[in-house]
């Protein structure tokens, strides 16, 4: 049975009337060496559990040289091959041997590596995770492995008509921002990335660096302790962020439509992607448009009770509004049962957005969505890895977790008004790419 603390339970409790100061139940504790590197520490009761977070503020959005996709989800798999100390076998045995679990992910906006572990094991990890991050070490023949695995990561992930339909979208709806490519990259990227050994040193210098990196500790910890720890590890490590100057997308003038086929057996999927706004809890219209997918698309929709429950014709509905560094794409995708019904499907979606667009939502309706949001984030923070999960897209977009108060109060103050005006802004046709995925075998 999940439990949550006493703090959290008051959280819950106090509902939306509390939304104004914050969020977090715990308190957090920030620092800054002198080598620009933050540390963030937030102790919570976690009797014996710790969560380390070494999030690195650079995700596939950083990769602007042309043919060269794909580096940062790249280091997620590379940061394993160890250092000159501690090797990839011999820093999976030391992992292994104090019984921790280490992973990594990558998206647009980040690459995060995290572990779980017991905290009398507090030190190995900061020793061994300041290592890898200082000491990287890899040789031509191990990248050229790396980078031939990455494809076939690539061709495993195609498989999926979703990743299919997501790198038309991307490709069709930007012409110069890197959100163009997917966080794996371009395949011809991928196909010509073991040739790059010289420019993945190069990458590597440029973003693992510590005015790019935040570490982030949760759990039964002592802030102090764990400064004290990071400042004998991390201390030593120079200076050296080199920004990626990413292109601003230019604004787009007119509705961009497109087809793809999947080579294999699929329904029919319709994705809506609309250009957004970069993650900015001062941007009312943003906030506004976070719940708009909920309200207009998600599961006590009209349209959702239409399509999905009543008349059957999907066996998926949903939206998506991300929280990103840039401009993201707000997307709104269907899996439609039979073809013919395409049609029928995207003039739904369209009357929909039209309806929220002259319409203000109930507002009785829109302050139980945003009960529900904030529910969901407080019902996430049970665990130090759910925590510094949670968290960690926030310190990648951001820099700091400030950013989670604020956006939940804007959230709070969000009106019928706000989300109109929100549907207004982005669900617009100069801002709209329609692409359809249809399966080529029958």
């Amino acid at each position: 049975m999940k439990t949550i603390n006493a703090g959290l339970c008051l959280l819950l409790l106090a509902g939306s009337s509390a939304m104004a100061e914050t969020i977090l139940p715990y308190k957090v504790h920030t620092a800054v060496l002198p080598n620009g590197l933050k540390v963030i520490t937030i102790p919570m009761e976690s009797p014996g559990l710790v969560a380390y977070y070494s999030v690195v503020r650079t995700g596939s959005r950083d990769e602007v040289e042309s043919g060269k996709s794909g580096f940062a989800h790249f280091f997620e798999h590379m940061m394993f091959r160890g250092t000159r100390k501690n090797p990839g076998p011999v820093y999976d045995s030391i992992v292994t041997s104090i019984g921790a679990s280490a992973n990594a992910f990558t998206s647009d906006d980040i690459t995060a590596y995290h572990l779980n572990f017991a905290v009398e094991d507090l030190e190995k990890v900061i020793e061994v995770e300041s290592d890898r991050f200082q000491n990287l070490h890899y040789e031509l023949p191990a990248f050229q492995t790396e980078s031939g695995a990455i494809y076939g990561e690539y061709r495993k992930g195609v498989t999926n008509p979703f990743e299919v339909l997501d790198e038309r979208v991307r490709d069709l709806a930007f012409d110069v921002h890197t959100y163009k490519h997917t966080t794996i990259g371009f395949e011809r990227d991928i196909k010509a990335m073991p040739e790059a050994y010289d420019y993945s040193l190069g990458f590597f210098k440029r973003f693992y660096r510590p005015e790019n990196v935040v570490i982030l500790v949760v759990g039964d910890v002592k802030p102090d302790a764990v400064l004290k720890l990071v400042r004998k590890y991390y201390s030593g490590w120079q200076k050296g962020y080199e920004p990626s100057s990413v292109q601003q997308e230019p604004p787009q003038k007119a509705e961009r439509t497109g087809t793809v086929t999947y080579p294999g057996k699929t329904l029919p999927i319709l994705d809506m992607a609309f250009k957004g706004d970069a993650f900015d809890p001062a941007n009312t219209d943003f906030v506004a448009a976070t719940v708009f997918g909920d309200l207009a698309f998600g599961e006590t929709s009209d349209i959702y009770k239409k399509l999905y429950i009543q008349e059957q014709r999907v066996d998926e509905l949903q939206a998506s509004i991300p929280l990103q560094r840039d401009m993201p794409l707000f997307e709104i995708v269907a899996r439609i049962k039979k073809d013919e019904d395409i049609p029928l499907i995207q003039d739904e979606v369209l009357k929909t957005v039209a309806s929220f667009q002259t319409t203000p939502v109930d507002a009785q309706r829109l302050a139980g969505v945003k009960k529900r949001r904030r529910y969901e984030f407080l019902m996430n923070l049970d665990t130090p890895d759910r925590v510094a999960g949670r968290l960690a897209y926030f310190v990648a977009i951001t820099g700091g977790i400030d950013a989670v108060d604020a956006y939940y109060t804007a959230l709070a103050k969000v009106t019928p008004e706000d989300v109109m005006k929100a549907a207004k802004k982005y669900f617009v046709p100069e801002r709209r790419t329609i692409v359809v995925l249809k399966g080529e075998a029958k």
